[in-house]
Formats: C-alpha cells, sequence, structure tokens
C-alpha cells in the first residue's frame, strides 16, 4: 500500500480522477471543478503551470471564446433570425420536409456559427413559432419530433465541422497540445461529412419521422421579408469572409481560431462592431470557457505526466487491438470512446482519448491521425441524452419527456453502429487513412 501511495503517479492520478468524477456526475458546475482542479494541481506542483494552464494557450480555447462573440452579433443584428426564417419559409408542406427542414437549418447554421448552445438558443422559439403555425402544438408528439431534431442535429451533425462542436475543440486543442498536430478545417469536412453529416442525417431524419409523426397545416400568414439593415449586411459580409478564411486555411496557414479572433475583434471595435462592452460582459459564457481550458489542462497534464501512457497501456490489454484485424480494430476504439462517454461525457472523452491515441496507433499500426480521428463517430452518437448537453438543453427548451429523447437515442445509436460505422470504415480506407 505504501509502494503505492510512494508511486510518482499516484497524486497526478487522484487529482485528474477526481476532476473526471465530478465532471461525470455533476456534483459542481463544470467551471467550478475546473478551478478546482488548477488549484490542486498548482498546490501539488504535479506538472508546470504552462502545462496545467495550457488550454488557455490553446486554439480551441480562443474558437470557444471567438464562437460566443460572433454569436452575441448574430443575434444582436438580427441576422441569424432572417437566416432561419428564410431558410424554413416552406417547410410546412408536409412531416418529412419540414423535419428534414429543421435538420438542414440546425446543420447549416453550425458553418457560421460555431456555439451549439447559440444555435439551439436561437432556433427553438423559431421551430416553435413556425410549428404553432402549421398546427403543430408544444406537449403533442409531433412538437417532440421537432424540438429533437434540433437538438440532434445540432449536436451530432455538427461533429462534422472543426469549429462548430465544443467536443471537436477540445479534440483539436488535445491533438495540438500533445502530438503538436494541428488539424484543418477543409481535409476534417471531407472525411467526417458523408457518412457522419449526410448519412446520419438522413437516419435522424428518417427515425424522427417514425418515431414522432405529425401532419403539419400549411401556414396562411406569410410575413414578408423586410430589407436588411446595413448592420445585417456588415456582418453578413464579416461572416462570408472568415468561412472563405475557415476553409482555404490550408491555403493561408491561419487557423480557424485566430480568424475567428479577428472577427471577434472587429465586432467589439467602438463604431465600427455590432455589440457593446456591456452586451460582452452579460453574453460570453466565461463559465464555458473556463471549463475548456480546464478540459484542455487535464489533456495536456495527463500527458505530460505519463497518465495517459499508463491508461493507454491498460486498455491495450483489454481492447481486441491487431494490426492483422484493422476492422476489429476500428470497432475496438469506437467502442472505447462510446465506454469513456457513458463517464466523462462527449466534451470530456476527447481530452482522454486524444491523449491514448500514441498508444493506440502502435498497437494498431494505424496512422496516428486516423486514430485521433475514429472517436468522432463515438463521441458524436451519445447513447442516452445526458452524454451530450447541447442535447438536454434542447430537450429542456421543448419540454420533451426524458422517456422520447432516450427512445430517439438509442434507436439513432443503434442504427448508426449498425449501419455507418462499416461505412465510416470504408470512407476511411478509400481515402487512404487506414
Amino acid at each position: 500500500m505504501s509502494l503505492w501511495l510512494s508511486h510518482p503517479l499516484f497524486l497526478p492520478s487522484l487529482i485528474v480522477g477526481l476532476t473526471i468524477v465530478l465532471w461525470a456526475t455533476s456534483l459542481l458546475p463544470e467551471f467550478i471543478t475546473a478551478l478546482l482542479f488548477f488549484t490542486l494541481a498548482m498546490a501539488t506542483k504535479i506538472a508546470p503551470p504552462d502545462v496545467i494552464f495550457g488550454g488557455f494557450a490553446s486554439s480551441a480555447f480562443w474558437l470557444v471564446f471567438s464562437g460566443f462573440v460572433l454569436g452575441i452579433a448574430i443575434r444582436k443584428t438580427g441576422l441569424a433570425d432572417r437566416a432561419a426564417r428564410a431558410l424554413s419559409a416552406r417547410l410546412t408542406d408536409s412531416w418529412p420536409l419540414m423535419v428534414a427542414s429543421v435538420v438542414l437549418l440546425s446543420y447549416a447554421l453550425a458553418f457560421v456559427m460555431p456555439s451549439n448552445m447559440g444555435r439551439i438558443a436561437l432556433l427553438m422559439p423559431i421551430v416553435a413559432a413556425t410549428a404553432a403555425r402549421a398546427g403543430i402544438h408544444e406537449g403533442t408528439r409531433a412538437w417532440y419530433g421537432l424540438a429533437l431534431a434540433v437538438g440532434f442535429g445540432t449536436f451530432q451533425l455538427s461533429a462534422t465541422i472543426l469549429p462548430a462542436n465544443v467536443p471537436n475543440l477540445v479534440m483539436s486543442g488535445a491533438a495540438e497540445g500533445s502530438y503538436g498536430i494541428h488539424l484543418n478545417y477543409l481535409p476534417y469536412l471531407l472525411l467526417h461529412t458523408p457518412v457522419l453529416g449526410w448519412l446520419k442525417g438522413g437516419l435522424l431524419i428518417a427515425l424522427i419521422c417514425w418515431l414522432f409523426p405529425g401532419k403539419p397545416q400549411r401556414a396562411s400568414d406569410v410575413i414578408a421579408p423586410t430589407p436588411m439593415s446595413r448592420d445585417e449586411k456588415r456582418l453578413a459580409w464579416l461572416l462570408a469572409i472568415v468561412l472563405t478564411l475557415w476553409v482555404t486555411e490550408s491555403w493561408h496557414g491561419i487557423g480557424p481560431a485566430w480568424t475567428g479572433l479577428a472577427a471577434a475583434f472587429v465586432t467589439l471595435l467602438p463604431r465600427v462592431g455590432f455589440i457593446s462592452g456591456e452586451e460582452f460582459a452579460t453574453g460570453v459564457n466565461i463559465r464555458t470557457c473556463i471549463y475548456v481550458a480546464g478540459i484542455l489542462g487535464l489533456a495536456i497534464t495527463v500527458t505530460q505526466t505519463g497518465i495517459g501512457e499508463a491508461v493507454g497501456q491498460m486498455l491495450l490489454q483489454l481492447m481486441p487491438l491487431d494490426p492483422e484485424r484493422p476492422f476489429t480494430s476500428f470497432l475496438a476504439l469506437t467502442g472505447i470512446t462510446t465506454a469513456l462517454n457513458f463517464i466523462m461525457t462527449a466534451n470530456g472523452v476527447p481530452a482522454l482519448y486524444t491523449t491514448f491515441a500514441q498508444s493506440f496507433a502502435d498497437a494498431t499500426g494505424f496512422p496516428l491521425l486516423s486514430v485521433i480521428m475514429i472517436q468522432v463517430l463515438g463521441y458524436s452518437t451519445p447513447l442516452l441524452p445526458y452524454q451530450a448537453s447541447p442535447i438536454v438543453v434542447a430537450m429542456a427548451l421543448g419540454k420533451v419527456p426524458a422517456k422520447a429523447g432516450m427512445m430517439l437515442c438509442l434507436m439513432l445509436a443503434l442504427a448508426s453502429y449498425l449501419l455507418l460505422l462499416p461505412l465510416d470504415y470504408a470512407w476511411y480506407q478509400l481515402l487512404g487513412k487506414l
């Protein structure tokens, strides 16, 4: 026992384990747990300060920050509301079209609005108003379907867009901090969109239409669009420039975080920008920023202290990872991500999994970058709603019963693992990633 207590990994493992348990059980708010991690890690000197606070230097942290700033501007100017209404103008023609339009809208906004929570907060009242005009009211199964379309479309499909999802950002930051690997926007989009975007979106639409049937009525009170204001036009041009720079990152080499931060700077400029200091102070979710910095700091600490290598070695003994059986290895790596999802929820999974990636790559013979990318299917496919906080928020805003959310979660996960996982493996092989 004394030998175990004197082991150099005991204290770091204890602090990391306590942090993970608190995040998994929500005994404390997530940002307070992050602050506790910073405090204990610095007080016990388990790692240097630049490691423990490394999350604040990560591009993922600044992309989350700039996403909040841009989200405030998009909502304030009315540009997001205009875009949503324009895309949903004819979504009441049929139930499959209505569901598909909500899912598509949730997915499309992810390209220009990085915050999951911001997109859900924006879309829910718009979808509710449109549903009411179509004769679909809160408390009905059809309404549950639309509310879940917002939550699932926002979280699960946005996993295919690098800057649009917190787990993606955590993975990006962990890969950068642990291995010096910088993920690029366009290659990431190409790797994940066909299977986890388009095909999964089709599965989501089909399951919602089947589990939550509805009969919308054609809305009669069509509101004529008003001309765009000067601020809307200016912000639209700014967002177009940002999106262009994100897509062409491999050409100019400027990461999405720094493009977003430059746009946030312009947004905050007096007389030139769109939001005031007071709106910035009340609108930017500093709690989430601290939480993200805590997760990234934890990931870097796990790597630098050797915890990641130790846990990776343990998992290597338990999971069937074999270079001679690549599909089994692909399945095992996805299973590891799914298991971690139960403990840490989607936001925390990439922080741990990514630190094990080198050991997994050595055991499977897969390239390191491919091993890191395989986790996306697992953390973007929760088995239960609590594993993805955006889905929980959408259910709360839509007053969706837990049973309805669990049913869709389980059905979509089952369909994804049975149908999409083999297709995802085939797509990786086609692209030469395995």
